[in-house]
């Protein structure tokens, strides 16, 4: 099987990199993802995949071979990028690098999984009861839309779930739950000479950051990462908006700094400003998943990724697609199958030489997950 897949990886090159370049020059925000995902469906179908569909949620859904009742193993790949043009994106090819918004994450990895999918069709191997998903709105406040409709529609079948997403040299293990917040200052506003002391509503919350800076909590993260207000340069701001977050593994430690959040909005609360909140997100952390199976899983995959590559291998937490089975105790592990950096920037690149590797491992971990015989009875 080995020489199989490197001879399918070597003779497929450059078919790897023209699908590449093609998938990462569509535009796909989180929630517009449609055009990339005609094309995914588009390019399964014509490779033989039989009854490739688009579902509520925007994912492109492959069942292979899941014509019974069997439990399924669950690999995908997100489509949509954190870039919010709409346009044709601006590739540009330097020194063996493929640089454009989202290429590596997570375009280079749906197209591994995308070719993986071929080599199977091409090469009629048995492997069986495989969900193949290209998912959407796995990044910012997409809210894992897609992961949360794939448990909603196959959960009570789902044995186990692999994403491929960013390095090779990375296993995300533990997921990182968050909450994300739009919160709003109204105030009065007026002139900025004639009204001069009438509260602010950008400085309102100007002081409202300051203070959430200072909050220690252990294990937690937070981060202010849009604000905006005001009319003009010489208008008091009626209104400003902030998005907020926070982040920890633990569900428990989530719930404690989300409350003294509360509590610190509540405090800014005075009669000539109204503060108004917004949950805009709320990604799970891991639940009760029993440590053995995640750790077969685990265990399986380091040893896909060890057949083709020697290097160090980090296992980690991290917030993914993983996080949604995770949360309801289904063994999960999200890796990568390619080498770049400069992730949710418009300079992040992808090593294209490494896609020969990471394609390998996609291979080595598919065929080695779509059997009963992994499935516990």
């Amino acid at each position: 099987m080995k020489d199989s897949i490197q001879e399918y990886v070597t003779s497929h090159y450059q078919e790897t990199v023209a699908l590449l370049k093609k998938l990462a020059a569509i535009p796909a925000p989180s929630g517009q993802e449609r055009q990339r995902a005609e094309f995914v469906q588009n390019w399964l179908q014509e490779q033989g995949a039989a009854g490739v569909f688009i579902d509520g949620a925007g994912n492109v859904v492959y069942p292979h071979r899941c014509d019974t009742e069997g439990k399924l193993t669950v690999i995908m790949a997100h489509m949509d990028i954190v870039c919010p043009d709409m346009e044709t994106l601006c590739l540009t090819e330097k020194d063996g690098r493929l640089i454009a918004p989202g290429v590596r994450d997570d375009t280079a990895n749906l197209v591994n999984m995308m070719m993986a999918v071929k080599y199977l069709l091409k090469n009629r191997e048995e492997a069986s009861h495989i969900l193949f998903v290209a998912d959407t709105g796995e990044e910012g406040l997409g809210n894992l839309r897609g992961s949360r409709e794939i448990f909603k529609t196959y959960g009570s079948r789902i044995h186990e779930w692999i994403s491929f997403d960013l390095n090779y040299d990375v296993m995300f293990v533990r997921a990182v739950g968050s909450r994300r917040y739009r919160v709003k200052v109204r105030t009065k506003g007026g002139h900025s000479y004639r009204d001069f002391g009438e509260k602010n509503a950008i400085a309102l919350l100007a002081e409202l950051i300051t203070e959430l800076y200072q909050i220690r909590i252990p294990d937690i993260t937070y981060n202010v990462g849009q604000i905006q207000g005001g009319t003009s340069v010489n208008s008091i701001a009626q209104e400003a908006w902030m998005l907020y977050e926070i982040r920890s593994e633990s569900e428990d430690v989530l719930k404690t700094a989300e409350n003294i959040f509360l509590e610190t909005l509540e405090r800014h609360r005075r009669e000539e400003a109204a503060i108004e909140i917004q949950v805009l997100g709320v990604r799970p952390g891991s639940g009760q998943v029993d440590e053995e199976r995640q750790r077969a899983l685990e265990e399986r995959c380091l040893k896909s990724i060890r057949e083709r590559y020697q290097g160090p291998v980090e296992r980690t937490a991290g917030s993914t697609d993983c996080n949604i089975p995770m949360s309801e105790g289904i063994p999960a592990v999200t890796i990568g199958t390619a080498l770049g950096e400069g992730t949710h920037t418009r300079q992040e690149w992808v090593d294209l030489e490494s896609m020969k590797t990471g394609q390998a491992i996609a291979l080595e971990i598919v065929l080695g997950c779509g059997s009963q015989a992994n499935v516990k009875k």
